[in-house]
């Protein structure tokens, strides 16, 4: 099978080259991406079910600030911006709004050379249509100053090897469309437990909050 593999490869011509490239290259972005929103996961939940959302419960709210500056969690980030205008006195929706810039401070770390994935599969596919395209140019090129018996045999044997560019560029272009799809899901999931802990915290603080400024 990798004896077929390889003989495939090289019938493909000069461009299978650069598709395997940005396939290279997209599979690095997949694995970085994958292992950096993994840990991102991990340490949200570390940080906000073990140490800030009990201290949230119990309404110490300078002692889950701390818990919060203490950590180098995203989520954690967004929950200090949140209890920082909530320590002074501020509005619900001051609150909100802290919470939402800090969410943008952060958003884009996530979605950070995901979309890269998208766009090499168009390259890749690009790639392997251009590969075939000059592959057939050169193949009907060679075939018109042939021997006439020979045009037909020649003919499909050059068809087949170009052919080969576009089927490597569409093998390339796949997974990683593929790829492209779980990481957006993934930061996606990641982007709602985010505005999950910020409607915990609202819904904790809000009705203490009230009673603050009507006694006021």
């Amino acid at each position: 099978m990798l004896d077929t593999i390889v003989r495939f490869f090289q019938e493909g011509g000069p461009f299978m080259y650069p598709i395997a490239v940005v396939l290279a290259i997209g599979l690095a972005i997949t694995l970085e991406r994958f292992i950096y929103l993994g840990a991102v996961r991990r340490k949200n939940r570390i940080a906000f079910e073990k140490r800030i959302l009990p201290l949230l419960q119990k309404r110490e709210y300078r002692q889950a600030m701390k818990a919060a500056s203490q950590s180098n969690s995203a989520i954690a980030g967004i929950m200090g911006a949140g209890l920082g205008r909530l320590l002074n006195n501020s509005r619900r929706e001051d609150i909100e709004y802290a919470m939402e810039e800090g969410l943008m401070e952060v958003l884009p770390r996530l979605e950070k050379r995901t979309q890269y994935l998208a766009t090499l599969a168009n390259i890749a596919t690009l790639l392997g249509l251009l590969g075939t395209i000059i592959g057939l140019i050169s193949a009907f090129t060679a075939v018109a100053a042939a021997d006439p018996s020979q045009k037909a045999s020649l003919l499909s044997g050059s068809i087949s090897v170009a052919m080969n560019t576009t089927a490597f560029g569409l093998m390339s272009a796949i997974p990683l469309l593929m790829f492209h799809a779980l990481l957006q899901t993934r930061t996606n999931e990641i982007v709602d437990s985010f505005e999950m802990a910020g409607v915990k915290l609202l819904n904790l603080v809000s009705e203490p909050v009230a009673t603050t400024r009507a006694a006021a």
